[in-house]
Parts: structure tokens; C-alpha cells; sequence
């Protein structure tokens, strides 16, 4: 397959130039030369992208990324450090959901007031000692 020139690569991966740019200088992606101006990279350069991008979404540093790869670009994924950041996102998801519960609970209160809810007080609390729990679940009254 031939080279792909930076626009082809920012293109297909998604991505500004200057991104790829900035990417290679920190040596998470390496160009094979140039074409007058523009830089080459092999075609493999899109699934090491790809990796990268996945990486920053699960929420790794580019310095993390960099580990994940051989010096000749093969990927090289630590498994414990894959299982530490699920656990990372496992405990994030549980404090959004106890945001999310908090913001219902808040959207459809049926106090007078907010400040008068003893759960949207306890939440306030909970957010200003960091500690955000599941408010209480209420009870449904009988018909």
C-alpha cells in the first residue's frame, strides 16, 4: 500500500494536522518522510491513531499511550493497567450516577423550596464534603 501524505491521515483518522504534528512530536506516531512539504506516514499509522484515540477516551495520558507501545510501534498493552483504569471508570460511573439520581431528585422535588428537601440538603452537604451518596429511595404512596 503507499504512503499517506498528513491531510489524507488527518482526513481518514479524524484529526487536525497540527494534532498529528503534535503527536509525533511527543513519539506516538512517527512519519516515514516527506513529499515536498507535507509529511508520509504508512497506512498502519491509521490503527495506531485509532489506539490513540481510544486511549484518550477511556481517559489515559498521552504519556500512558506512549507505554502502550514498542519502540517499533506495535502495541504493548499492560493488562493490569487496562483492569486499573476500568476500576477507575467503574468507581467515575458510580459518582455520575449518584449525580444524575441528585439532579433528578432535585428536578422533581416536591418541597416548596429546595432548601426546605431534606434530601437536596443532605446532597448539599454531600457535595461540599465530596462525598456525593444515592439519595434515599422514596416510597411510592398507595392509590
Amino acid at each position: 500500500m503507499t504512503e499517506l501524505d498528513i491531510a489524507e491521515v488527518a482526513r481518514r483518522a479524524g484529526v487536525a494536522a497540527s494534532t498529528l504534528r503534535f503527536y509525533e512530536e511527543k513519539g506516538l506516531i512517527v512519519s516515514t518522510g516527506r513529499r515536498g512539504l507535507r509529511r508520509q506516514y504508512d497506512p498502519g499509522v491509521l490503527e495506531r491513531l485509532a489506539l490513540i484515540a481510544l486511549g484518550r477516551t477511556a481517559g489515559f495520558s498521552l504519556e500512558e499511550i506512549a507505554r502502550m507501545f514498542t519502540p517499533d510501534g506495535r502495541p504493548r498493552i499492560d493488562r493490569r493497567m487496562l483492569a486499573g483504569k476500568a476500576d477507575e471508570l467503574d468507581r467515575r460511573i458510580r459518582e455520575l450516577r449518584v449525580l444524575r439520581d441528585s439532579l433528578r431528585h432535585a428536578a422533581a422535588c416536591p418541597a416548596p423550596s429546595h432548601v426546605e428537601c431534606p434530601t437536596f440538603r443532605r446532597i448539599l452537604d454531600d457535595a461540599v464534603s465530596g462525598s456525593l451518596r444515592p439519595p434515599p429511595k422514596r416510597r411510592v404512596p398507595p392509590h
